[in-house]
């Protein structure tokens, strides 16, 4: 028989938090948060335990932050940064296994089976790979270990978080004294509404699950939730007992299917067309830079939009498919806007969406007799070639200057965040 399966999920504690306070020795011992100093409205996006233990919490306000905790250090969040930390920490995984999936930038599965002997056990082996990141970045690190994925997550979440060592094994062995008496919120996947319906049918913890046969719990969930709940049914009695044959996948990329950019908008400032074709195009400029970069061409046209009216949000999604494949900007965009302007109900826009998809190899182009489209492929990747590296905003159409372009803004930022 193989042996059983030693895996690990390494979660960084308080991650944008440590990185800001290892990089600011100055706020040694203070409260910091990660966040926008300058806007009360913004959110802490981390909380270092100094600041916790002082009442502040992830996603509030932080003006609340701030009355809770006057002396609170905010630190604009540096994107960017966390994204090199976290790379850098999948690397020192991998000096240990081949077998790493990045679960969140914070959090990462390690199967490390059969390296418990090199390091004498695999509690062992978490403390040594503790050490090398708090040594390699100033993050401290808590380990769950398991079986199973299933249950090195919960033995991070529900155990080792709160343990002064930072690591806890979770398995056959414990898995009924120290997991099935906790309340069924702390199980992988139960959120608030799931919790309402087990509490509704009499299942206030984790091991009322696991101890039912799988046919009972189905016909309970069936009663509770319909005739199509029985999926859902075998996925929390799996769960429950901490059943979870999927493996560590070193590559979590599958085949891609789609392109797309968004942008969330100050509704009061896009009420007018010429206002939302500057951020629309520059939505579709980002598209086609990526589809490049990737060897990318799509054949259809998305664009999503969220109206508001002052009393009730609307959306819109649309698509159109082309003639043939694409990821010229001026082809795409004139698809978007033609898309945009015939659903468009004339609403304040709060959210703006283009896409590009059914995708195939750029390599691959069908030449026309009008229109001279490998010079035109040619240019746009000599204006890729000079923002890749001078920085986006190197190349900028002069609409995006406009007040209304908000291209200037996310120059600075990876995924809504300053860099």
């Amino acid at each position: 028989m193989p042996p059983e399966r030693t895996i690990f999920l390494v979660d960084g504690q308080s991650f944008y938090a440590s990185i800001e306070k290892a990089a600011h020795p100055e706020y040694e011992g203070r409260p910091i948060a990660v966040g926008d100093p300058a806007r009360k409205s913004g959110i802490i996006l981390a909380a270092c335990p100094d600041a916790k233990a002082r009442g502040v919490t992830t996603a509030e306000r932080v003006g609340e932050a701030r009355a809770k905790c006057p002396d609170l250090v905010v630190i604009r969040p540096r994107m960017q940064r966390y994204i090199t930390i976290s790379l850098l920490i999948t690397e020192i995984f991998e000096s240990v296994t081949d077998l790493v999936e990045p679960y969140s930038i914070d959090e990462q599965f390690l199967d490390v089976t059969g390296l418990d002997s090199s390091f004498g056990s695999a509690e062992e082996l978490a403390g040594y790979l503790q050490t090398q990141i708090r040594l390699s970045t100033g993050v401290w690190s808590r380990v769950g270990i398991g079986p199973s994925k299933i249950l090195a997550k919960m033995a991070t979440d529900n155990f080792a978080k709160r343990r002064p060592d930072g690591i806890f094994r979770l398995g056959p062995e414990n898995i009924e004294s120290d997991l099935w008496p906790l309340p069924v919120n702390k199980m992988f996947m139960v959120a608030g509404r799931m919790t309402r319906h087990f509490i509704r049918m009499g299942l206030p913890t984790i091991g009322d699950i696991a101890r039912l046969e799988l046919g009972e719990f189905k016909r309970r969930m069936r009663r509770e939730m319909g005739k199509q709940s029985d999926i859902q049914a075998e996925y929390y009695w799996q769960t429950a007992r901490g059943i979870d044959p999927s493996p560590v996948e070193a590559s979590i990329r599958g085949n891609l299917k789609s392109i797309s950019h968004g942008k969330a908008l100050r509704s009061s400032l896009y009420r007018r067309l010429e206002d939302i074709e500057v951020v629309l195009l520059e939505l579709v400029v980002e598209v086609c830079q990526r589809a490049r970069r990737l060897g990318r061409q799509g054949r259809v046209v998305s664009v999503g939009a969220m109206g508001e009216d002052g009393e009730r949000k609307t959306w819109f999604g649309r698509q159109l498919t082309l003639s043939q494949p694409t990821a010229l900007t001026h082809e795409v965009a004139a698809a978007a806007r033609k898309l945009f302007v015939a659903h468009w109900s004339g609403e304040a826009v709060g959210r703006l969406f283009v896409a590009l998809t059914e995708l195939s190899d750029d390599r691959i182009d069908q030449l026309t007799l009008f229109e001279d489209r490998i010079t035109a492929y040619a240019l746009e990747r000599t204006s890729d070639a000079i923002k890749e590296r001078y920085g986006s905003a190197a190349l900028l159409r002069a609409s995006s200057l406009l007040s209304s372009g908000v291209a200037l803004e996310r120059a600075e930022q990876i995924g809504g965040h300053y860099k």
